[in-house]
């Protein structure tokens, strides 16, 4: 199978992305690492595959380069979103849903570095005493 693929990197982390919206491709944990590694694949830190979600611009679903899925990911995000921008699913602001729910993005206008905004949802840490 062939399966076309852009290469987009954000503060330094670099991600294999890929248009899913036609090709519906559910990677196996095995091939994930296979792509993402630096010597034998494509090499990447994650990879991220974009599809369409009802209500949504689209939707994000992203792998570690170890092959498992995972949450959000900052970085990650903001280089989808200028993905979809490239592919003129989005101008502005995007709405875009990911493995731990909704997401907003921001392109500032008139911006030729295109700092991309995202917003992130809020953490809660806890402390563990021993």
């Amino acid at each position: 199978m062939k399966i076309i693929f852009s290469k987009y990197q954000g503060t330094g982390n670099d991600f294999i992305i890929i248009d899913n919206r036609s090709v519906c491709w559910q990677p196996t944990t095995a091939q994930v690492s296979f792509l993402c590694d630096r010597h034998f694949g494509i090499g990447a830190d994650g990879l991220m595959l974009l599809s369409e979600k009802s209500g949504f611009d689209f939707a994000m679903n992203y792998y570690n380069s170890d092959g498992n899925e995972s949450t959000m990911c900052g970085n990650g995000g903001r280089c989808m979103t200028a993905f979809a921008k490239s592919l003129g699913l989005i101008d502005r602001i995007a709405h875009f849903w990911a493995v731990d729910g909704i997401h907003e993005a921001l392109i500032p206008e008139n911006d030729p570095e295109y700092r991309f905004r995202l917003k992130m949802k809020d953490t809660q840490i806890e402390k563990i005493l021993c």
